[in-house]
């Protein structure tokens, strides 16, 4: 059956001209949490009155699929289920509302389309206008969804709640294992912008060496030569999206060129400037483009995991906006402006014991990573 055989009504979405304290609360795109709840914490009121309201008033077991744009959690297709009191909340014109018929339970329809969302069912369904990505709704509701019994619905949508509060927990421990990294650091190497603790600074060239990436040449590519290389959006923070890696021509003098080797930091020259990972030889054969920085540091004075730090914190507190210039600009990290870089140096024996705290966290995320992994994949052939 298609979503659309399931679907009673369409609720419209409003968004008023002016904030109001007195007036109706409006959830916009990025209250829709990757988690599928709503985030009720920065819920603006607008100037809406409750008649203008009274037809677009959001029922619990609504559904909230963006619509239009996509946020940094989501994309355009996600889907919400709308828990929250009746008569109270109506959404934004960004957000498609969906209001199930009565004869499906419409948590089971939500997961029946988050999961179609999640294993990249609605890829066709969107389009872009002036660069902002749209959802085809016709091409979205008539996706089709498996139905069960009343019964067998009830079960799978219990087994599925379960399985999805213990996914959700996982990751807040894994969240605070992140902050806990964070204040491991600023506890031994204090605020490392202002240097309070007047370590040695030292110049970038003086503990690394660094080059951008190969070029890719559409033009040049013969195919006979092809390896993956980590582009931009495959360096995140302390870790790396190797999935679906593209690929290019390295030349044997380009992979002795562009080869990484265990222990070189890898930062974004651009988006996220400063996004920055440490390689330890993940894949073998694996080289890198234009767009990011492959930083091999002096090991004697400077540890990969205290250096990978040191970008994030900049990042998270700076944003290194002393060195890519104006953000009327496209900032830019460039290998000059890399070099302009002054790194505040503690002993090497402190950073080797932020290096081994690290590792020890690591570890436990790992295992937490591969659970989290074991039940979506429950959750995914549910």
């Amino acid at each position: 059956m298609k979503i659309s055989d399931y679907v009673e009504s369409q609720i419209k979405g409003l968004w008023g001209t002016d904030f109001d304290e007195n007036g109706i609360p409006v959830i916009k795109t990025n209250n829709l949490t990757y988690e599928g709840h709503i985030d009720y914490s920065d819920i603006c009121k607008r100037n809406i009155t409750k008649e203008q309201a009274k037809e677009c008033y959001l029922k619990p077991g609504d559904l909230l699929i963006e619509k239009s744009g996509g946020t940094k959690t989501h994309s355009v297709g996600y889907v919400s289920y709308f828990e929250g009191d009746e008569n109270k909340f109506v959404c934004n014109n960004f957000i498609l509302a969906l209001r199930p018929k009565n004869t499906i339970n419409s948590k089971f329809l939500f997961y029946q389309i988050q999961f179609k969302y999640e294993s990249n069912q609605f890829s066709d369904c969107f389009n872009k206008t002036t660069g902002i990505q749209n959802l085809k709704v016709k091409d979205y509701l008539a996706k089709e969804i498996k139905i069960y019994s009343p019964e067998e619905q009830e079960k799978i949508v219990k087994e599925l709640d379960t399985v999805r509060l213990i996914i959700n927990k996982n990751k807040q421990i894994l969240e605070k294992f992140d902050i806990l990294i964070k204040s491991r650091f600023i506890e031994m190497f204090g605020d490392i912008i202002q240097n309070k603790k007047n370590w040695e600074l030292k110049s970038f060239t003086e503990i690394a060496k660094s080059r951008l990436g190969k070029m890719l040449d559409s033009k040049k590519q013969t195919g006979k030569e092809k390896y993956p290389y980590l582009a931009n959006f495959n360096v995140q923070w302390f870790r790396f999206n190797l999935e679906n890696l593209n690929e290019m021509d390295f030349s044997e003098a380009d992979r002795i060129e562009f080869a990484l080797k265990d222990g070189d930091l890898l930062v974004c020259e651009g988006g996220e400037v400063g996004r920055c990972a440490v390689w330890h030889n993940q894949i073998e054969n694996c080289f890198f483009q234009k767009a990011v920085h492959r930083v091999r540091l002096n090991m004697d004075l400077v540890h990969p995991d205290y250096m990978a730090y040191w970008f994030k914190f900049r990042s998270d507190f700076n944003s290194f906006d002393d060195i890519v210039g104006s953000k009327a600009t496209i900032a830019h990290l460039t290998g000059e402006k890399l070099k302009l870089l002054k790194i505040p140096v503690p002993p090497l024996s402190l950073q080797n014991t932020f290096a081994s705290f690290v590792q020890q966290i690591d570890k436990s995320k790992f295992e937490i990573a591969n659970s989290l992994k074991r039940l979506y994949n429950k959750w995914m052939l549910s």
